[in-house]
């Protein structure tokens, strides 16, 4: 399954080098005839970094989209958020209920980029990587050099309940994943990811790509930690770079689009794979994202001309400045992503038990007095409603508001009646009672330039100093690089779905989870997440989240404050049919059916 994908602000940029007059004017050409321009660029916040999200570090929406348009997957979920089958590069079909049984079949001309064919151990190593149950240890200080250790750096709510080493067909066409217990969500669980011939041929030294895969497949069916050490380094590291790489084994596109050029900071450009014959072809030859984390600059860019297409996040003066660019489509509504604040546990800071001797109660009392002073609602108030007047406040970590469960789900953690809107006073009796004396410092991790992430901290700081904390902003440019690094105290940022799966969550809150980067850890929630992940009644499946809920809540592991509102925006005289997703990939879904400008 698809791991939530952090929404992130990063280096600012420049452009890349102005296209050639005779490239203008056949664009120009081609708009004028209706049809779509042969090159389009698109503004994002944050650079690309690893060709591998499936990993802990790699796992960032950045990365994600640009994956999305270079490798193919077995489904998406569409503007509507429907689970769509894409079979262009394979098949999988559920062949029993017990025990659960999910056959997956790959396409017998499904190819990589470099010429060599895809096949079910490209699955196989995604199970691998994902699962966990080839690891010999339970984490890695440095994933790049395990020492001889085998440890994949990822994590999944279901795949470990495949026990058993899947099942491989004789022409390395099919692979089968038997689970010990039912999975709620067993179509999202496995996808293609980075290739197996390569990952396995730079983590053996090994030319040859069928020998490779071939080792690689004898080192799972032998649990031969000594080869699949030096291949889990490989899948954890060697996919991450900042600018295209010499090798471009380490880039290679199952998809639509291949990459071409990659300026670090700047931009990266996609180019369609001639190649590609699938149901999501390229409507658009070229695609160039450039970088900048000041949405103020990309309006003035699309104003410009030098932008065709972003998904700023979305401030007042933003919709204002939008308003007034005369080409410019602006759609506006509500985001599948979320504010939330998080508090560390486990980096010796004010929020850990360490820094009072151990003692957890008093830990506990600390966050409880910061999470009852953070003024969620002023946030709202101030920030969001401005531009969408019927924002509220976010009261559950795990339901979405509007979804069925989120009135039943909210009310039982109790996070409204636990932590309050901003009431200092409060807090600061909670700390008296708790025999800590303030000001206590707390530093706090900002983007160096994202002006809704500092205006929060305007607000916020004033009201937790009444509280008795002294929040310290931490500005960095590597802020999304540095998440759960220890460096920090708090930091507020976005989790942005991918999917609709019940267990989306399980990653962000289980002990050790692909997205757990405050160091919490309680038992009974982890018990309660492997429950829901084989629960398949609704009605159950809602209970137990609501138990989750609860506990979240009383562990004052941080607060979620507020939907992102949604806006969209994008040069009506170059580009049409533009229809992003709540979901990621957000505004590059659909790039199969961008257009010219439609008509008036």
């Amino acid at each position: 399954m698809a791991a939530i994908a952090v929404t992130m602000a990063l280096t600012a940029c420049s452009a890349p080098e102005d296209e050639s007059e005779e490239q203008a004017r056949a664009d120009s050409d081609r708009v004028a005839a209706g049809e779509a321009p042969d090159a389009i660029t698109i503004g994002w916040n944050q650079p690309y970094y690893s060709y591998n999200d499936d990993t802990s570090d790699g796992n960032a929406t950045a990365n994600s989209i640009i994956n999305y348009m270079l490798r193919g997957d077995l489904f998406y979920y569409d503007e509507n958020q429907e689970l769509i089958r894409d079979e262009s590069l394979g098949t999988f079909e559920k062949t029993s209920d017990d025990p659960l049984t999910v056959e997956y079949t790959v396409a017998d001309d499904a190819t990589w980029s470099d010429g060599t064919p895809m096949d079910a151990t490209d699955l196989l190593l995604s199970f691998v990587g994902q699962s966990g149950n080839f690891n010999t240890i339970d984490a890695a200080d440095d994933v790049s050099n395990l020492g001889g250790e085998v440890y994949f750096n990822s994590s999944s709510p279901g795949l470990p309940l495949v026990t058993e080493t899947p099942e491989l067909s004789n022409d390395n066409k099919t692979l089968t994943l038997v689970y010990s217990e039912p999975f709620a969500d067993w179509e999202v669980a496995l996808d293609f990811g980075v290739p197996a011939h390569v990952t396995a041929m730079k983590g053996l030294g090994i030319e040859d790509p069928q020998e490779a895969k071939d080792a690689f497949v004898e080192a799972v069916q032998n649990n031969d930690a000594a080869a699949l050490s030096p291949i889990a380094e490989f899948w954890n590291t060697g996919y991450d770079f900042t600018s295209l790489p010499d090798d471009e084994l380490l880039y290679l596109s199952s998809g639509a689009y291949e990459m071409t050029d990659f300026v670090e900071g700047e931009y990266v450009t996609l180019t369609a794979n001639p190649d590609y014959d699938g149901e999501r072809p390229a409507s658009i030859n070229e695609v160039t994202v450039t970088y900048n984390e000041d949405p103020l600059a990309q309006v003035q860019q699309l104003q410009n001309g030098e932008l065709d297409l972003f998904g700023p996040q979305a401030t007042t003066d933003v919709v204002e400045a939008l308003e007034a660019v005369d080409q410019a489509e602006i759609e506006t509504g509500v985001d599948a992503t979320y504010e939330h604040i998080d508090l560390v546990q486990d980096n010796g800071g004010p929020f850990d038990p360490a820094a009072y001797g151990g003692d957890a109660e008093t830990a506990l009392q600390v966050r409880q007095a910061f999470l009852t002073a953070y003024p969620r609602k002023d946030i709202v108030d101030t920030l969001i409603k401005p531009i969408n007047p019927d924002a509220e406040v976010r009261n559950s970590f795990l339901v979405t508001p509007g979804a069925p469960a989120y009135d039943a789900v909210s009310e039982a953690g109790g996070m409204q009646e636990a932590y309050g809107d901003g009431d200092a006073e409060a807090a600061a009796q909670i700390l008296d009672d708790a025999g800590v004396e303030g000001p206590i410092d707390v530093r706090v991790l900002i983007p160096a330039d994202n002006q809704r992430r500092s205006d929060q901290f305007d607000i916020v700081q004033p009201i937790l100093a009444e509280a008795g904390f002294n929040l310290i902003a931490d500005r960095r440019g590597t802020w999304g690089e540095d998440l759960g690094d220890g460096t920090y105290d708090a930091v507020s940022f976005g989790w942005q779905s991918t999917s609709t799966a019940v267990t989306e969550s399980q990653a962000t809150y289980v002990t050790g989870g692909l997205n757990n980067l405050i160091g919490y850890s309680n038992p009974e929630v982890d018990e309660l997440f492997d429950e829901l992940a084989v629960t398949s009644e609704a009605s159950e499946q809602e209970s137990i989240q609501e138990e989750i809920e609860a506990l979240l809540v009383e562990d004052a592991i941080g607060s979620t404050v507020f939907q992102f509102p949604a806006v969209v925006a994008y040069n009506k005289e170059v580009i049409g049919n533009v229809t992003a997703a709540p979901l990621n990939p957000t505004i590059f879904y659909g790039y199969w059916n961008w257009t010219g400008p439609e008509e008036e």
